[in-house]
């Protein structure tokens, strides 16, 4: 008598979490998770919202707290915008370094958008709170550091912030011996036929961009012809980047100067006349200067 074979035991598989049908046809969503969502899982929720520490009993500073703090994060995406669209300067990948930039732009317009709750500070406000941030201030910030180093706003002296912290000082050092954003639109200014000097092409990158007049000339020349090249958008996208870095510094300058006038800033630094200072300068000048030429 022939014994029949019986399949081997296998592990029941786990059954799908029950949605619930709505009377119109939609499904609730799944709401029981054997951990953590998988939203925190991704978005890391609750390591943000538990990086608030204040240092003084004052309502307002958590407001300063956390849109410092927002800042730093929008810091950090740009940056990786912009090394994003270096790289693909680099390989002569215009359009990929377009995209970049111009992502760069709405988040520059989100970072501008963070000095709307500190731009009523009061002097009395600010002053409740401000002895607990000691000698902190924002031009001790590394990635903004990074941000002004890959506009070509290059200084040696503000590593020295950064010497006890040795992984950021190294990632800082790096930058700035690292060509710009600016530098490699330069370079493939070159690579595109525009007679740019040896002098300008060979430059020690670990120092500021000054303008150059060649470099003018090849922009004067681009904005002078087809608008619809590559270059002509690839200066565009730039020039919008360049005003809202320039917005960036002037909304900084207003926010500073309502809150505490003339005095010193926090860290040392000299508050608005070297807010003042800073908000003259424009990033990218030849982009800016050769419109008066064409």
């Amino acid at each position: 008598m022939s014994q029949q074979a019986h399949p081997p035991l296998q592990a029941a598989e786990p059954e799908a979490p029950h949605l619930a049908q709505n009377p119109d046809g939609t499904l609730d969503p799944n709401l029981d998770f054997a951990g953590t969502t998988p939203y925190e899982d991704y978005v890391r929720a609750d390591v943000l919202t538990h990086l608030q520490h204040t240092l003084s009993d004052d309502p307002g500073e958590m407001v300063f707290l956390v849109t410092t703090q927002v800042m730093e994060l929008w810091f950090t995406v740009i940056v990786h915008e912009w090394e994003t669209a270096a790289n693909a300067l680099r390989s002569d990948d215009v359009p990929t370094a377009v995209a970049a930039l111009k992502r760069s732009v709405r988040e520059l317009e989100a970072l501008n958008a963070s000095w709307k709750p500190l731009g009523q500070l009061t002097p009395a406000q600010f002053n409740s709170y401000r002895s607990a941030l000691g000698e902190g201030s924002g031009f001790q910030s590394a990635m903004y550091r990074r941000m002004e180093f890959l506009l070509g706003e290059k200084s040696a002296s503000m590593l020295v912030p950064h010497r006890g912290a040795p992984r950021v000082h190294a990632e800082l050092e790096k930058a700035l011996h690292e060509p710009s954003l600016y530098d490699e639109v330069v370079h493939l200014l070159a690579r595109r036929g525009h007679a740019i000097p040896e002098s300008v092409l060979n430059r020690d990158v670990s120092r500021r961009h000054d303008a150059d007049a060649a470099v003018e000339s090849a922009w004067t020349a681009i904005y002078s012809a087809d608008q619809d090249t590559e270059l002509a958008r690839l200066g565009e996208a730039l020039t919008d980047v360049a005003e809202l870095v320039w917005r960036w510094r002037n909304d900084h300058l207003v926010a500073t100067r309502r809150a505490m006038g003339a005095k010193p800033g926090t860290g040392g630094s000299a508050g608005v006349a070297w807010l003042e200072k800073r908000a003259r300068k424009n990033v990218f000048p030849e982009l800016w200067t050769a419109r008066s030429h064409v």
